[in-house]
């Protein structure tokens, strides 16, 4: 068992084996019917949420604070391990908490009416969840288009001179913490739905 536990793609592994038991389980007559797949699909909407914000207040609240405290011959270790491994992570949890977002609101039958605007107002029932899926397409877009093609550069990933990779650093930092002030709101409209409709 610890051979399992001291890898992380094992235990990722085998997380997921005791999901598809538990499926099997409890759940494994319900599978085939279309009112499974929503709770199924919340789940890894949750489990993808969990990893994008949590890496994103772990960027804003501890490794943006802390680096300009550690002494500069530890930094490398940073920003070429542990910073590269966490933007992984970070960006393709984004993307995944889109498209189980998306598949939720479209087996629920309301992705339509939480995402368009009558005039200049969401659908009433759908405005709380509409308001919190555009804060999360908007911070997606800031991950996959803003912040990781300038930490690529601020990393060293893309080769540019140093006026560039500061300024690329900062357009990053401001942009992590703008999604960071931004996962506020949205995580209010994304629990507040089921408080307010």
């Amino acid at each position: 068992m610890s051979k399992i536990l001291e890898n992380m793609y094992r235990s990722i592994t085998l997380g997921a084996v005791l999901v598809l038991i538990v499926i099997a389980g409890y759940h494994g007559d319900r599978v085939a019917h279309a009112d499974y797949w929503p709770p199924f699909f919340t789940w890894l909407h949750v489990l993808s949420a969990i990893t994008w914000i949590g890496l994103l207040y772990y960027f804003n609240m501890v490794q943006t604070p802390m680096m300009p405290k550690i002494p500069a011959d530890l930094k490398p270790g940073v920003s070429k391990y542990i910073a590269p491994e966490a933007l992984f992570w970070f960006r393709w949890s984004a993307l995944s908490t889109v498209i189980t977002g998306l598949i939720i609101a479209t087996l629920k039958g309301y992705v339509h009416q939480a995402l368009s605007f009558n005039g200049l107002t969401f659908a009433p029932e759908f405005r709380t969840i509409g308001t919190g899926m555009w804060l999360g397409l908007i911070m997606a877009f800031n991950v996959w288009f803003i912040i990781w093609p300038m930490q690529k550069k601020a990393l060293g990933i893309i080769k540019v001179d140093d006026a560039t990779k500061a300024k690329a650093a900062r357009v990053a930092m401001l942009t992590s913490r703008v999604n960071f002030v931004l996962s506020l709101p949205m995580l209010y409209c994304m629990i507040g739905q089921g408080l307010l409709g």
